[in-house]
């Protein structure tokens, strides 16, 4: 990892344990799961949002007044809406994915959760996401968050990526690893 992303990722590391830390202590980690999960669809689906975020040129003051307007927009909670203020005064704006990142996984394993992250050959519905979902809780003994996200040269069937195991049953492995049997043939 590169020095910058480091530091990046140092500092949304704090900013989410002190609200993770807050949100537990006045008993709202729930409220804190909804505000995360709705601030991080906001900036996958708002291209002016991220450019907000992350845009050097946007003054503080700018930063801080429309940072609050979103979050009275979207409805976040106190402690978020105090937490994005204060990363706006120092001009951390920029940390905000990282930091609903590092969130997602502290709030994951307070629950007791693990994500699989999927990539799959075309979409999987609900109930492939729940059978799939039982298969890895089964494997791991924990909830399993599946988070599925379509990716067409695999072909067919599916990669698992659940903490540091790999599963990759799609047609793209095994075409490849039969490409390689046949060069060793030769």
């Amino acid at each position: 990892m590169s020095e910058p992303a480091s530091i990046s990722s140092g500092i949304a590391a704090r900013y989410a344990r002190a609200v993770f830390d807050l949100s537990r202590e006045g008993g709202q980690l729930d409220r804190l799961s909804q505000d995360a999960d709705t601030l991080s669809e906001a900036t996958k689906a708002s291209p002016d949002l991220r450019e907000l975020l992350s845009s050097p040129v946007v003054s503080r003051s700018e930063q801080a007044a429309a940072i609050a307007a979103v979050a009275d927009k979207l409805g976040l909670s106190d402690t978020m809406k105090n937490t994005l203020a204060l990363m706006a005064s120092k001009r951390r704006l920029f940390v905000v994915p990282q930091m609903l990142t590092a969130l997602e996984g502290m709030l994951a394993d307070d629950r007791g959760e693990v994500t699989a992250q999927v990539r799959a050959a075309q979409p999987l519905d609900d109930d492939q996401r729940a059978r799939l979902a039982d298969a890895l809780k089964a494997s791991t003994g924990r909830d399993v968050k599946v988070d599925v996200t379509v990716d067409d040269s695999l072909i067919g069937g599916l990669v698992v990526r659940l903490g540091s195991r790999m599963i990759d049953t799609s047609i793209r492995a095994k075409l490849d690893a039969l490409q390689n049997t046949m060069k060793e043939v030769r």
